[in-house]
């Protein structure tokens, strides 16, 4: 294959081949289900329904797992102040992210684990490093167990760190805890946690740690070695390093490539709880069409940041409207549009060459708006078969990036309806003046409209219009 992609563990473009022949096995790091999804969580899930879409659009057959983390330090507290039991709450916004996900057009992973639908999965793994050494039930008797991060020779090799140079593990209590590095692979249960949220275990009752949940589920559904682990950028250290370190350390070769899509900023400004600028996805989905924010979300590199500001959804509304322009005169003109039962076959080589590289989708966005300026040159030109293949190449490019036009649409804001309304007036009026052959004021409406940013197209028995 000619794809590429960067590898963040060896911080390297890397040629991406498969481990078996035309199958590709994904695993995501999923939502911890505690609170409403935000923009940077649509982003996430997006960059990698591209990955998927491309692998797919190249023959491949994907299985992608993305988990839901359903159990947690911050869901046991926020279902304590709601009221609610911790699972109920879990379950109540793991829905939210799903339809949000949905309402944007990313696909349905092949499997969506639970964390608690793996805890015989984890009590083996736990077990097995206990065994080899490298994990140990706290000194204080308690049913903590820690991953022993100094005995693991490789530890850090993910971000390339010194273990004495990493800052002490956060997420690990310290009752018994030997080093400061060591993390917790099985969490004691507290007093006061809702006795649901417990499983006995041979070392005692307790709940999973955050890093073995994944460990556990990716190499259940995808095996001790598979092609790809994904997720956003603020995973990396500790939650993916950690992981790493367990799996190797029970004896899996786990992720062949690790790949991590860069964060979202609002004005300048990394998103956070604390800054009080974090953008809901339903807030967003409010602004825009779900077109339009599934192409804001992929308009940036999925490694680099996406910075959100006032008029970004205009932005890509107004893209996606030169889209439909295109798409709309095209169909007027007679094209035929015939994709085939191959996506490749039908985008061009240009789009193909910018999806390689390192899923490059703004060049392959430009790709696609490149097509359409072609695409209306030949219909003033009245090239059919130009107009034929530029729209074909067009409905594959957008159906490659998951960019669907017919997704529900937000409602028509009173601007636009007032801009609507103003427009077929002048129109109304211009074509009472064509029939009336005063061609002098035909003329002069469509200059006076096309001084202000619109053109008019007359097609057989109607007129159309739109911002140029």
């Amino acid at each position: 294959m000619s794809l590429s992609l960067f590898d963040s563990k060896s911080q390297s473009l890397r040629s991406f081949e498969p481990i078996v022949a035309g199958q590709v096995g994904i695993y995501l790091c999923g939502p911890t289900v505690q609170g409403l999804p935000h923009v940077g969580h649509l982003r996430s899930a997006l960059v990698y329904d591209q990955l998927r879409r491309w692998l797919e659009a190249k023959g491949l057959a994907v299985t992608l797992v993305r988990n839901i983390t359903d159990i947690d330090d911050k869901v046991l507290e926020n279902a304590k102040a709601t009221g609610e039991q911790w699972w109920a709450l879990a379950y109540r916004f793991e829905q939210e992210f799903n339809r949000v996900y949905q309402v944007v057009g990313i696909a349905a992973p092949t499997y969506e684990p639970r964390a608690t639908g793996a805890i015989p999965e984890m009590i083996a793994l736990i077990q097995k490093l206990i065994e080899r050494g490298f994990a140990y039930q706290a000194d204080d008797g308690s049913a903590n167990v820690y991953f022993a991060a100094g005995k693991w020779a490789n530890y850090g090799e993910l971000t390339n760190q010194r273990i004495d140079d990493m800052a002490d593990d956060a997420d690990a209590e310290s009752r018994g805890k030997r080093a400061p590095h060591d993390f917790a692979l099985w969490k004691a249960h507290k007093v006061g946690d809702a006795d649901s949220a417990a499983w006995n275990t041979p070392f005692g009752l307790g709940r999973p740690g955050w890093h073995i949940e994944c460990s556990a589920m990716a190499t259940k559904y995808l095996g001790s070695k598979f092609d790809i682990h994904g997720g956003g950028l603020d995973l990396r250290f500790p939650h993916h390093e950690n992981e790493l370190a367990q799996s190797g350390a029970a004896g899996d070769e786990f992720a062949n490539f690790w790949l991590h899509n860069g964060l979202v900023n609002v004005a300048g400004q990394k998103m956070s709880k604390s800054l009080g600028n974090s953008i809901f996805a339903a807030d967003l989905l409010a602004l825009a069409r779900p077109a339009a924010v599934r192409y804001y979300l992929g308009s940036a590199h999925y490694r680099s940041v996406l910075d959100y500001h006032e008029g970004v959804l205009d932005e890509a509304t107004a893209a996606l409207g030169r889209i439909e322009t295109f798409l709309a005169r095209a169909d007027r003109a007679g094209a035929k549009i015939a994709i085939g039962n191959s996506l490749l076959a039908a985008v061009p080589a240009a789009f193909i060459a910018a999806m390689d590289a390192d899923l490059a989708v703004p060049t392959a966005l430009a790709v696609l708006h490149d097509t359409v300026r072609d695409g209306n040159s030949a219909i003033d030109l009245a090239n059919l078969s130009d107009v034929s293949a530029a729209a074909t190449s067009v409905r594959a490019m957008l159906a490659v990036l998951g960019i669907d036009l017919d997704m529900a649409e937000a409602p028509t804001s009173g601007n636009e309806q007032a801009l609507d309304q103003l427009i077929q007036g002048l129109i109304s009026e211009r074509n009472a003046a064509r029939a009336a052959k005063d061609f002098a004021r035909s003329d002069a409406i469509r200059d006076q409209l096309k001084a202000a940013g619109i053109t008019l197209e007359d097609a057989a028995e109607s007129t159309y219009w739109s911002v140029n």
